[in-house]
């Protein structure tokens, strides 16, 4: 991989921009999270999905019942099995979101300059005159001249099946909308969208914490997706939340940035979660067109330096229904990889796209090539610039196993690990090369029953660029003799080989732990 790094900034022969790209074994550093649903819930999508790239599925539950995810979720573990290839599991809540209640699924045509009013009273049938919607505080919320978006699923800036609405009057408990642009809405579920205008509803509903306590339970969730996050304290409601679960005492938190007022506290959100979703759907309306890349590289930026994962969303949304994404879609893949996203996150494009697997893959193509061009020197110096000195012990190993790797031209960086910190602090510092974390579990007691800790940590870190993880044998301690490193080592090198990441004569970054002593050494591979 390193042999193929280039710089954007050095000059490129054009004829090499068509040499064809060298296959690897890990499909691209970033990582991909799939959504599952309607196109994308058999045991042979899933694999293909799986093969072609996905390392978290995404579990939308603005949509479907427990039943329906449970199934879904059944096939996803029927499909780890087969290809052998890990998955984590994020559940993402409906949250705060308003939804226009269409029962009859009667398509809805409206026109330019037309008058259409939202009113809470549901009894109502949705039709071109009337919608009803699921939430009674819009109309205090509202004032005349303030914009509302609504669409199949969310607004999509497609003008065939997304309305732009500009409120009118405000009459009791309705509002009075103009029509800005002609379109017809089908099916059971429009979601609206209120510009820059706060919602007064829990960012965690009573039917999310049902959710939560039934299904992710159940499931024991790596990674919870937290809608409209736009506190700090939103976030820390639910680690509480999530904290009397027991199992999922575990699980990270992921706020999603969907509007205007989460912008405004990000950086405190940033502090309270585990990792950010930048959701580019609702924020791309609340945001004037022109700032949305500003706030992208903004937010990219602070979570590289705090070492958390950042996923950006909405990426090729024509590949819901066609084989290739539009120039600009294909840019702006690229773009938020150089930018440093950890991953991207697909949608539409997988949950009811004609072309789950090939839209992975083509993603992962994309993040592939622009993964060569990423400045990681720059990024580099950035970062241990943005770390002032004096770095504490963690960081200053995790530095130092990245810039030895890069020095040596080592194919890979292997890190021991049992929480996951460590191998997290070096993908932070983005090595050209992979980082294999070596996940060592811990025995731990609730006073009633032992278990091992660790496929949790694993799993975590695959929504980090860069870290492939692999669960050593649990009768390794952590901390152990030197001899006991060397055969979880061996065992190391030996995944390694097998999918072809090292080869004989390679050189090898170690991170380890030895006593009470961390260590970074390099070894060349014999035959």
């Amino acid at each position: 991989m390193h042999a193929n790094h280039l710089l954007l900034e050095e000059p490129i022969r054009m004829a090499s921009i068509l040499e064809p790209s060298k296959a690897s074994f890990f499909p691209a550093m970033t990582k991909i999270v799939g959504t599952l649903g309607s196109r994308s819930r058999s045991v042979d999508v899933i694999s293909g999905c799986l093969t072609a790239g996905m390392s978290v599925a995404r579990f939308d539950f603005s949509l479907g019942d427990p039943a329906y995810h449970q199934e879904t979720l059944e096939n996803l573990r029927a499909a780890v099995k087969a290809t052998k290839k890990l998955c984590a599991v994020m559940l993402d809540t409906m949250g705060p979101e308003l939804q226009v209640v269409n029962k009859t699924e009667k398509s809805i045509s409206l026109q330019e300059d037309g008058i259409v009013v939202l009113t809470p009273d549901q009894g109502q049938e949705a039709s071109s005159d009337v919608l009803p919607i699921n939430f009674s505080g819009l109309s205090k919320a509202v004032k005349k001249g303030d914009t509302i978006f609504m669409g199949q699923y969310l607004f999509t800036g497609s003008e065939t099946t997304s309305v732009w609405l500009e409120v009118d009057d405000v009459r009791g408990q309705d509002v009075v909308c103009l029509i800005k642009n002609t379109a017809t809405l089908s099916g059971s579920l429009f979601t609206l969208h209120a510009s820059q205008i706060r919602i007064d509803l829990p960012t965690l509903s009573d039917k999310d914490k049902e959710v939560i306590s039934t299904w992710g339970v159940k499931n024991k969730i790596d990674f919870f997706s937290l809608s409209y996050t736009r506190h700090a304290e939103d976030v820390r409601e639910a680690r509480e939340f999530l904290s009397k679960l027991g199992d999922l005492s575990q699980t990270q938190i992921f706020a999603k940035i969907e509007n205007v007022e989460g912008l405004n506290h990000f950086d405190e959100i940033l502090q309270e979660a585990d990792g950010i979703i930048l959701s580019r759907g609702n924020l791309g309306i609340d945001l004037p067109p022109e700032k949305v890349f500003l706030f992208q590289k903004a937010a990219v930026y602070k979570c590289n330096m705090a070492g958390k994962p950042t996923v950006v969303t909405r990426v090729v949304d024509s590949m819901t229904g066609n084989l290739r994404p539009t120039r600009a879609e294909a840019t702006d893949v690229a773009n938020a990889v150089l930018d440093g996203t950890d991953a991207i996150l697909l949608g539409a494009e997988t949950l009811r796209g004609l072309y789950p697997i090939e839209t992975i893959s083509i993603v992962g193509k994309i993040c592939s090539e622009a993964e060569k061009v990423f400045n990681q020197d720059l990024y580099f110096k950035k970062t241990v610039k943005y770390v002032g000195e004096p770095m504490t012990h963690l960081e200053s190993i995790a530095s130092s196993a990245v810039r030895a790797a890069i020095k040596v031209k080592a194919s890979v960086i292997i890190c021991f690990t049992s929480s996951g910190r460590a191998a997290r602090l070096i993908a932070k510092y983005r090595p050209t090369m992979p980082v294999l974390s070596v996940v060592i579990p811990r025995l731990k007691t609730n006073q009633l029953r032992w278990t091992f800790s660790g496929a949790f940590e694993a799993r975590q870190s695959l929504i980090v660029r860069g870290l492939f993880p692999m669960l050593a044998d649990p009768r390794h301690p952590a901390e152990s003799t030197n001899a006991t490193n060397e055969s979880v080592l061996k065992v190391a090198l030996d995944h390694g080989k097998a999918s072809g990441v090292i080869k004989s004569h390679d050189r090898v970054v170690i991170c380890q732990k030895v006593g009470d002593s961390s260590v970074v050494k390099i070894i060349e591979l014999e035959d």
